[in-house]
């Protein structure tokens, strides 16, 4: 009898290259990226300054860091829809990490943004393990150009 691991890696096989949807909006406001810019104490004035942002950014106003847009992937992430079946009997999953993300666009203060995932790669690492690999894109609401675009990996764990 298959695995749960299994059942899962022939699910995952059988969607390969397929849109997984899109998720909810999240806005980015000046508190978010004060807080992300203590946190990592990356105070440069296109992020934390308002006021000579208007003078001397390109933007006009403060910009999201590229890394908070990509730490936000993981609360992105959670609202793109997820066939259930594939998550049966999973017990963890472990961030493994990217192959590639590239910054595209800068996510200006008061901006919203939300993520689609497409699934680029499945490997099975053994009968209850699997490697997942999906395209992540980060589309700022109004934009013509996504923020980011990452090939995020994740072990999954099945039981």
């Amino acid at each position: 009898m298959a695995t749960n691991g299994e059942k899962a890696y022939e699910l995952y096989k059988a969607a390969l290259g397929q849109p997984e949807g899109t998720g909810d909006w999240v806005e980015i406001d000046q508190a978010r990226i004060q807080a992300f810019a203590d946190v990592t104490e990356d105070q440069q004035f296109i992020h934390v300054d308002p006021e000579l942002c208007k003078t001397l950014s390109p933007w006009g106003v403060p910009i999201a860091h590229g890394f908070l847009t990509l730490s936000l992937l993981t609360k992105l992430a959670e609202s793109v829809p997820q066939p259930m079946e594939r998550l049966e009997g999973i017990v963890m999953g472990v961030n493994y990490g990217f192959e590639k993300v590239r910054f595209i666009n800068p996510v200006k203060v008061g901006s919203r943004i939300r993520a689609s995932a497409v699934l680029t790669d499945v490997q099975a690492k053994d009968p209850n393990t699997l490697q997942v690999t999906k395209t992540y894109t980060v589309e700022i609401e109004g934009e013509g150009k996504p923020a980011l675009v990452a090939d995020w990996i994740t072990r999954l764990v099945y039981g």
